[in-house]
């Protein structure tokens, strides 16, 4: 499923400004593996999650680890290199449950479809982040985990910023990312 949606909600990095941060990201996750910080979040087997605003696709393998032939893995992004990336990362490993979403911040997911959404680093470059955690507990499964991370903002702004909606709970706060669950 490759979408565009027209409202807007957030922009596109430049394809120079993209290339150079997914360079930069192989450093980080060279350091910091990717998988480690899932732990945090209690993947199962057989979960459905999208990793919204998935960049160049850090998350993807250890994703797949996690969730396994059973699972599902949406990558949504709004950056065309983004879903290429993702589709490249996917067809090396030979993963066949994995689908990108080319998107300006809607899903297209059915209601009630997702067990974990991933928002990570994307929060404070949203221009309306109240429609995107709208469309994020629209399609979590009820409740079901929001895990957030973003390394520009502060404790507090991350726990008002998601909880003021009342569409999210802080859950556990874990050491790199923090765990909402879903409300109602």
């Amino acid at each position: 499923m490759d979408k565009f949606e027209s409202s807007q909600s957030c922009t596109a990095e430049p394809n120079s400004h993209f290339r150079l941060m997914s360079f930069m990201y192989q450093f980080r996750d060279f350091f910091v593996p990717r998988k480690n910080i899932l732990k945090e979040v209690g993947i199962k087997e057989g979960f459905h999650v999208l990793d919204y605003g998935c960049g160049p696709g850090s998350y993807i393998a250890p994703l797949a680890d996690l969730v396994g032939p059973s699972g599902k893995i949406y990558a949504l992004d709004i950056h065309p290199l983004a879903i290429q990336m993702v589709k490249k990362r996917a067809a090396r490993r030979k993963l066949t449950n994995v689908e990108t979403i080319q998107s300006n911040c809607q899903t297209g997911l059915p209601d009630q479809s997702v067990d974990v959404a991933l928002l990570y680093d994307v929060f404070h470059d949203l221009d309306q982040p109240g429609k995107v955690l709208k469309e994020l507990h629209k399609i979590l499964k009820p409740n079901r985990i929001l895990s957030f991370s973003d390394h520009h903002l502060k404790e507090a702004e991350i726990i008002s910023g998601v909880t003021k909606g009342d569409l999210f709970k802080l859950a556990h706060k874990g050491q790199k990312t923090y765990s909402f669950q879903k409300i109602g």
